[in-house]
């Protein structure tokens, strides 16, 4: 991923580890400035994922595999470490399956941060794919809806719904990209119109609830969406909101593709129903940038997640190709 760093381009990833730190693009200062965040221990790793400094569900991992890595580096207990980390974001699998891949790769004797680095390499990878697969979706002329951000922040490098995207373009496609703005974090009004002006994409904000008109009035052309736990049925987990998406893009006849890697998939799961759903702070509802914008004693509830069922989504495009949600269980192993 290119960014502007000081007025120099500079080629970098959403994290990476040097000299016993753990390095962060600090998310929750973007679009208005690119600042690092260094995580020295195991507890910086876990508050760096739970106030979202990190966020997406394979930088989450990545971020996880390095964390566990620093505990190894100064001789923590592991089990301690990986149980600390777990409990950051229940939703999102990529968490859980790198600090499991992570344990037993230390167990067999491979030095912690290149299993780190050798897993966060491997995620870069499958993204890269997930792009190239994607990319056969995307017709010349295009505008495309995504929600929230599943760019190359979101992941280590190149993104999960926003590499198919990247893909196009580069190849000459002309395409448009409608970005929800995804309250009430703004990841979509933030990151993902930051990543998109970064490539060049040309793309516009919409209020969440606009999507349904630009459908309706055939506006736009397919939905592209990450996601953070998709079950061995395929229902899949993603940010609040999608789902409503997924409904309104059956209603008007737009396709309605899901785009991750196979780390996502939580085989563990027969179906959506059982993937844990994170709540988070009503503040988060309640306030923007610090400002209250409710009545005082105005409650709010802020379930961070929602379940798409197998049944609205076209396809699910990842490193290994695009399946149907049935055809999952076939990817296992």
């Amino acid at each position: 991923m290119q960014v502007v760093v000081d007025g120099k381009v500079r080629d970098i990833k959403t994290v990476w580890m040097s000299n016993d730190v753990v390095w962060l693009i600090e998310q929750n200062l973007l679009p208005y400035e690119v600042q690092f965040f260094q995580a020295g221990t195991v507890e910086d790793v876990a508050r760096a994922i739970e106030t979202m400094v990190v966020r997406g569900a394979p930088a989450i991992g990545a971020t996880a595999a390095y964390g566990i890595a620093l505990a190894a580096l100064k001789g923590e207990p592991l089990d301690e470490a990986a149980k600390r980390l777990k409990a950051t974001r229940p939703t999102a699998y990529d968490l859980f399956y790198a600090i499991d891949l992570m344990l037993k790769e230390i167990g067999k004797g491979t030095p912690p941060v290149k299993a780190a680095d050798d897993y966060a390499a491997r995620i870069s990878d499958m993204c890269r794919r997930i792009g190239e697969n994607g990319d056969e979706v995307i017709r010349n002329g295009d505008s495309i809806l995504t929600h929230c951000n599943a760019g190359a922040l979101a992941t280590v490098d190149h993104g999960t719904a926003l590499a198919p995207m990247r893909e196009a373009h580069r190849n000459g496609k002309r395409i448009f990209v409608y970005v929800d703005e995804t309250r009430p974090r703004l990841q979509g009004a933030k990151l993902t119109a930051w990543e998109l002006s970064n490539e060049g994409i040309d793309y516009a904000i919409i209020v969440d609830n606009a999507a349904g008109r630009l459908m309706q009035s055939g506006e736009i052309d397919l939905v592209i969406v990450g996601a953070d736990r998709i079950a061995a049925n395929g229902d899949v987990a993603n940010k609040i909101g999608t789902y409503e998406k997924a409904l309104i893009a059956r209603d008007n006849s737009v396709p309605f593709y899901v785009a991750a890697p196979t780390s996502t998939i939580d085989f563990s799961l027969q179906d959506g129903r059982s993937i844990p759903i994170e709540e988070r702070s009503e503040s988060e509802v309640l306030h923007i940038s610090g400002r209250r914008i409710a009545p005082k004693g105005a409650k709010a509830r802020n379930p961070a997640f929602d379940v798409t069922s197998a049944d609205l989504i076209t396809g699910i495009i990842t490193e290994r190709g695009i399946h149907k949600p049935y055809e999952l269980r076939d990817l296992r192993g």
